[in-house]
Formats: C-alpha cells, structure tokens, sequence
C-alpha cells in the first residue's frame, strides 16, 4: 500500500511538470512529438528490460489474443490522451488541461462503480454531482463544452481502469503497448524524413534534439510508476493522489503562462474545487469510522 501511494504520488508530480517540457518543445508540432515519445520510449524501455532480463514474458503473450486486443485499446487511449494534452499545452490550454485532471479522480469514481462495480456512497454521489454542476457553469460561461477537459479525463480515467485490470505487469505492460504503437510512429517518422519534414533532424537547435531523445524516460518513468501504483491501491486512494498533478499544472497554466483566468471560470473551478473537497473529507470521515 505504501509502496503503491509512493509511486502513484511520483508520477502525478512528473505529470503535474510536463508543460514546462513541452513549453520547451513548443516548435515542434504536437504530432511528431507524439511520435518521438514512442520511438524514444521504447528504446528505453528495451534496456530496462535487458537488464534486468525480463523477455520471458514475450513469448507466452502472442498465444493470447484477447490480451493483445486489450493492450491494443489501452495503447490508443494512451496515445490519444498524449496527443490531446501535448496540442493543448502547446496552444495556451495548460488551465482547462489540469481541469481534465481535476475531473479526473471523479471519472475514476464512476469506472470503479460501472465496470468494477464498487458501491457508491452518498458523499461520493454528491461530489459527482457538485462536479457536473461546476462542467455545466463552465459551459454555459464559455459558450462550448470544455471539450479538452472532459476527453482528457475520459481517455485517462479509461487507461487507468485497464492498466488496474491488466494482465502483465507495469514495465511488461507499458513496454507492450509502446511495441504495438511503434510500427506507426517510425513509419510516420520516416514519411517525415523522406519528405524534409522531420523536426528533429531540421531544426538547428541540439536542445531540441536532446529533450526529444529524453521523451523516452520522461514518458515511461511517470507511466511505469502509475502502472505500478494502480495496480497496488484502490482507485479512490488513487483519485486523492491525482490531485497532486493538475494543481501544479493550473499554477503554471496562470502564474507562468499567464493563461486567461475569468470570474466565471473561477466559479466553476471552485465548483469542481468543493465536489473534490467534500470527496475527499467523505473518505476520510469513512475511514475514520
């Protein structure tokens, strides 16, 4: 349990930093860093394995087809979730992307009830509430649904559902599904070569070219320390955790980007804010009885 609180934790503060990284990356387009983050991940990953002799595991998994079609689904969500998050920092959206993680812990709340068929409790029910109040204001104040926000949180709350029910282990699992998106970005990284488009090899900055090579263990560290966590606490612990990641990212989508902070924004921030706070001090008060 301590072990899995540790690693959850860790993650969700290498998460809570990414726009900084991709701040840096700002002259590449979201679709090849995307790419690179696969290609380079997946290096990273292979050492790790070879060190420490992990293969074994290969082999059984291809006679396993239900198992591959799951790490396939996995491997898109988690694309998906990347892609969606790089354009958005990259694009003045760092406040509504830690909103998205904000949501995030309550979407984890209504997996575990739906699929892991966890009981609700009233608290629990009425923080969901509250939350889906303060998405509706949002909306209404904005004009648009925070469309950025609500996916974000979908496509994670989704991986971390499957990673939790996942049939390898976190470094086995990660590297899988790294191995089954990594014929599509270097084939997309080799359409870019052959077409005088790739960023890593045109741009004149090796800065550039060094924070792409370290999108390898920028990527797969956080991942392998959520996969392990996920796997080791229930996700409502995990939901307490997640919190750690978006309010670092809202502090730097307002006091470093300067990101457009409104009144009605703030009303429906403070919305999901007290949804999150009465979630909370309702888990406490259960475990405390």
């Amino acid at each position: 349990m301590r072990t899995g609180i540790l690693s959850a934790a860790l993650a969700f503060l290498c998460w809570g930093l990414f726009p900084l990284y991709f701040h840096a990356l700002n002259e590449v387009p979201p679709t090849q860093i995307l790419v690179h983050r696969v290609v380079w991940s997946l290096l990273f990953l292979m050492i790790v394995l070879t060190v420490r002799r992990q293969w074994a595991w290969v082999r059984p998994l291809m006679g396993q087809p239900r198992v591959i079609g799951s790490f396939a689904i996995s491997s898109l969500l988690l694309s998906g979730n990347w892609l969606l998050y790089i354009w958005a920092v990259n694009n003045g959206h760092v406040i509504e992307s830690s909103l998205g993680y904000f949501i995030n812990p309550l979407v984890n709340v209504m997996l575990g009830y739906v699929v892991l068929k966890e009981r609700l409790r009233r608290g629990q029910w009425a923080a969901i509430a509250l939350a889906a109040c303060g998405v509706a204001w949002l909306a209404w104040d904005a004009g648009r649904m925070p469309w950025i926000a609500l996916l974000l949180a979908a496509s994670f709350g989704l991986y971390g559902l499957m990673r939790k029910t996942a049939a390898l282990g976190a470094l086995e699992g990660l590297s899988f599904e790294t191995m089954l998106l990594f014929p599509f970005a270097a084939g997309y990284v080799a359409w870019l070569s052959m077409n005088g488009e790739n960023s890593f090899i045109n741009t004149a900055s090796d800065s550039t070219r060094w924070l792409l090579v370290a999108a390898g263990p920028i990527t797969a560290i956080p991942l392998l320390l959520f996969a392990a966590g996920a796997r080791k606490i229930p996700l409502s612990v995990l939901g307490l955790l997640q919190y750690i990641g978006p309010t670092i990212q809202f502090a730097l989508g307002i006091f470093l980007f300067h990101e457009a902070f409104t009144s009605g924004k703030l009303i429906g921030f403070l919305m999901i804010w007290s949804a999150l706070a009465l979630y909370a001090a309702e888990g406490l008060w259960k475990r405390s009885n």
